[in-house]
């Protein structure tokens, strides 16, 4: 295996490893927002930019909703891809 290969493919799976626990980290927990995370500042701010909810299909919802039920089969992907891009950089950068 090429050393490239080897460096893209573990970047991949620990960003796929990584997600679940910046989410639960930030406080988007299966429980809901955890009372004064980050994730119940961004709530805030977002409820208060838009007048008092957070909007359907904004950011805090989606991550909520990532937090709460976990990643869906093509966020994990994205991760995943996005993790390897980020793995094949740094090798170009050495």
């Amino acid at each position: 295996m090429f050393p490239l290969t080897a460096v893209t493919m573990v970047a991949g799976a620990g960003a796929v490893v990584a997600a679940p626990v910046a989410l639960w980290a930030a406080g988007f927990t299966s429980a809901g927002i955890a009372a004064g995370s980050t994730a119940a500042k961004m709530m805030s701010s977002a409820a208060v930019a838009n007048g008092g909810g957070v909007a359907a299909g904004s950011v805090v919802a989606a991550l909520q909703s990532a937090g709460a039920a976990g990643l869906s089969g093509a966020a994990t992907a994205a991760v995943a891809g996005g993790g390897a891009a980020v793995g094949w950089l740094t090798r170009l950068f050495r």
